[in-house]
């Protein structure tokens, strides 16, 4: 007989996401049960985040080793690792059933020779490297990112199979680090992304050695470790002796047995409304299992709404409009809000694109960063997007995160006194560039101006 167990929130999975739910709600006085069946933090803490931005931190760094590379990756994950342990949730009065979860029912679940029945439950399975199904791949030695960090032979020449955030960070990562570098692209690399802006990235990275083929549609994967052959639908042919695979990701929902809690499914993922509940009211799902923008500050962006809804009772609603992305190469390129394609779509002559180049910026020109491009599409003196390219361009679209999530206008920014010489200064120099035609350009302020100097 299992031992039954009734809190108010059952939170499946230990990720950022689900790690923040469970915190908040039991600091906050629920009961709270945590169900995880494999590694505490999740793929962000183990296999995804953390480690491959440690890893390229590793390699920027001038005569880096390959293997004192990994030994960074790890010691970074280890200094983490304590504040997402099973013993600290328990230290918060959590109680952590190390097990996979499966539903049995619509109000209940079984996992560690427990069955729970909770108020609420909170699905924070997150995802999945996708593996394509690629001729002979099935076959031949391959990585994902749950086994490129640990592996501590180094590629003589790795073939990457995919050019989003992932590829292009590891391809990155692995030339700096001295290997050979082919990256393979069905579509266009970076694809995503604004296409001015990825080609000042991809024109870095392809300056630093790396090869980016576009429009190589992989047909078939043969050989073995050491000695892999990619075959492409065109008939080229590509060799080396690693072979990373970075075509997206898929919802982890198959241990879940969702059908017995009446939970529907589309496209691979957990069918939810805007306020993150799933075809069964009693049962939300946040971060990557829901679909979607599959990052980490999305997971905690949702965390943050269930505990509203599940605890208070309060009507929530996830947005993405505000929500921003990067991609942490070097030069790195980050975004929010519509791309400028959407924004056009949108708003049409209405819209106003204001741009501020790295190489008219102070700090750039003392560091030698002037490759980058900031870009702000504006509509009636709000920012509806923007997009950077550009050094610590992860940190600059910060303020047009917080611009929209807050709704402020282009006056807000404009009216920012930024710390020179700082590369922050291009979002106020982009936010200026709007007020410059009706300021320097109006006939009437110069006639108001000539008008006051009269007195």
């Amino acid at each position: 007989m299992s031992k039954l167990l009734t809190p108010d929130i059952c939170v499946v999975g230990g990720g950022s996401g689900g790690l923040s739910v469970a915190a908040g709600a039991v600091q906050m006085g629920a009961s709270v049960v945590l169900v995880e069946g494999h590694k505490m933090g999740g793929d962000c803490l183990n296999y995804g985040c953390v480690p491959s931005k440690a890893l390229l931190s590793a390699a920027a760094r001038p005569g880096m080793g390959f293997a004192a590379a990994k030994d960074h990756v790890a010691k970074v994950i280890a200094s983490i690792a304590p504040h997402d342990s099973v013993e600290r949730f328990q230290g918060l009065g959590v109680q952590v059933i190390e097990d996979y979860a499966a539903f049995t029912g619509p109000r209940e679940m079984q996992a560690g020779g427990y069955t729970i029945r909770a108020r609420r439950f909170v699905l924070a399975t997150g995802s999945s490297p996708f593996v394509p199904p690629i001729k002979g791949l099935e076959n031949v030695p391959h990585h994902t990112n749950e086994t490129l960090f640990k592996d501590r032979t180094q590629p003589r020449h790795l073939l990457i199979i995919g050019a989003g955030p992932i590829g292009m960070e590891m391809a990155q990562a692995h030339r700096r680090l001295g290997s050979k570098v082919t990256v393979l692209e069905g579509l266009k690399a970076l694809g995503r992304d604004d296409r001015e802006l990825a080609a000042i990235v991809l024109g870095a990275l392809k300056d630093e050695g790396i090869d980016i083929i576009e429009d190589a549609k992989v047909a078939e994967v043969s050989g073995k470790a050491g000695a892999i052959t990619l075959r492409l639908e065109d008939g080229r042919s590509f060799q080396g002796d690693q072979l990373l695979v970075a075509v997206g990701r898929r919802a982890n929902i198959d241990r879940l047995n969702l059908a017995a809690a009446g939970i529907d499914t589309a496209s691979g993922a957990i069918v939810v409304n805007t306020g993150l509940r799933s075809t069964n009211r009693r049962v939300f799902a946040i971060g990557d299992v829901a679909g979607g923008l599959q990052f980490t500050h999305v997971a905690n962006y949702h965390a943050g709404l269930v505990i509203r809804a599940a605890l208070f009772g309060l009507p929530v609603r996830a947005s993405t409009a505000h929500i921003p992305k990067a991609t942490y190469t070097s030069p790195e390129l980050a975004s929010v809000g519509l791309s400028e394609d959407e924004a056009r779509e949108k708003y049409g002559d209405k819209l106003e694109i204001l741009r501020a180049p790295y190489a008219e910026n102070d700090r750039a020109r003392a560091t030698g960063q002037t490759a980058g491009l900031l870009k702000v599409f504006a509509y009636k003196g709000r920012p509806v997007g923007a997009a950077v390219a550009g050094a610590q361009a992860g940190e600059l679209i910060n303020v047009w995160a917080l611009a929209m999530s807050a709704k402020l206008k282009l006056s807000a920014v404009a009216g920012m006194v930024s710390p020179y010489p700082t590369l922050g200064e291009l979002n106020k120099r982009a936010a200026g560039a709007y007020f410059t035609p009706r300021l320097f350009e109006s006939k009437w302020v110069k006639r108001i101006v000539r008008l006051v100097q009269r007195f």
